[in-house]
């Protein structure tokens, strides 16, 4: 089939990998524009660079359209030249209004990095790891008007493991995500793709990640801000403050409920956030218990074990963790 892919992030252009390996005619792509180069502060507006689907589709030769928005004569003319038969989405980034949906004669496929009904929205993963579930995985849906609504063509399940990043569970999906888009693409040609509808009453959503959201809270169990270093990780990455520094926490160990490390982090009682001792990695108090920082960012520097910032920034046992 001629397909026109539409995607953006790393996920995406692992797809449209798998779908330049196939049978099937990439005949054009759809990005997001090029974006200032850098992080924060640091972006410098003078040097952009494309998406990863925009990377990859130039690689191959093939024609990219990346607009502000899908949307508009101009954009519409050009896209519809492309010819796609197709279309086929994955992390666009945009949601796709009806003239664009209506346009090619097969429609147009989404490849979710959830088990729809769960999970509808822009952060499927994050919110999996966030909620402590153990699977996910991928669904092909056929795209309708509504927010990951249509009818759900193929799923697959993975697992969750205990230490998974929202990266690491990322990078599994797009895998999986690249053979479901080409066995749907091969049974949408054969004429044997199902289609089933999906059951509202079960959705629940995914909502887009605010970089606020990611600012640890101390008084919150421990298992809670483990998985939210987890899940914040890499993107924008679980942080608190330390001496009115930004500190990020992308590894949390909680520590086991009776051990002694937990104990000595009960002994005067200290307020939430509190370094309480270390091993070398520090240990701060939670809600209801303690935990163990083993892998870190301070600001200004790169990630590194929690024993590599104690040693290289000098925290101290009674400093406040979110505190600025």
């Amino acid at each position: 089939m001629r397909v026109v892919f539409w995607g953006s992030p790393d996920f995406a252009g692992t797809i449209l990998d798998a779908v330049l390996a196939s049978a099937h005619t990439v005949v054009g792509a759809v990005t997001q524009p090029a974006r200032p180069v850098g992080r924060g502060r640091r972006k410098d507006p003078r040097r952009v660079a494309p998406a990863a689907v925009g990377r990859a589709a130039e690689a191959a030769g093939l024609p990219v359209l990346a607009p502000g928005k899908p949307r508009g004569e101009e954009f519409l003319t050009a896209l519809r030249a492309l010819g796609g038969e197709v279309f086929l989405v994955a992390a666009y980034g945009e949601i796709l209004p009806a003239a664009v949906l209506e346009m090619p004669p097969h429609g147009a496929l989404n490849v979710h990095a959830s088990l729809l009904p769960a999970y509808r929205g822009a952060a499927p993963v994050t919110r999996a790891i966030l909620d402590g579930r153990r699977t996910t995985g991928i669904t092909i849906m056929r795209m309708d008007a509504g927010l990951d609504t249509g009818p759900i063509c193929i799923q697959a399940e993975t697992t969750i493991e205990p230490e998974d990043s929202a990266g690491e569970v990322t990078r599994r999906l797009a895998a999986l995500g690249g053979r479901l888009a080409v066995e749907a693409l091969d049974r949408l040609a054969a004429g044997t793709l199902p289609e089933v509808a999906q059951d509202g009453d079960e959705a629940s959503y995914a909502p887009k990640v605010e970089p606020a959201e990611a600012r640890l809270d101390w008084s919150r169990p421990a298992e809670a801000l483990a998985r939210a270093a987890r899940a914040f990780d890499p993107w924008p990455g679980a942080w608190t403050t330390w001496r009115g520094e930004r500190l990020k926490v992308f590894r949390i160990e909680p520590l086991p409920v009776g051990s002694a490390a937990a104990e000595e982090s009960d002994r005067d009682h200290p307020p939430p956030g509190t370094i309480v001792a270390f091993d070398p990695h520090p240990h701060v108090r939670t809600g209801d218990g303690a935990v163990r920082l083993t892998s870190v960012q301070p600001a200004g520097g790169r990630r590194m074990t929690g024993a590599d910032w104690v040693r290289g920034r000098g925290p101290v046992a009674g400093d406040r963790l979110g505190d600025a």
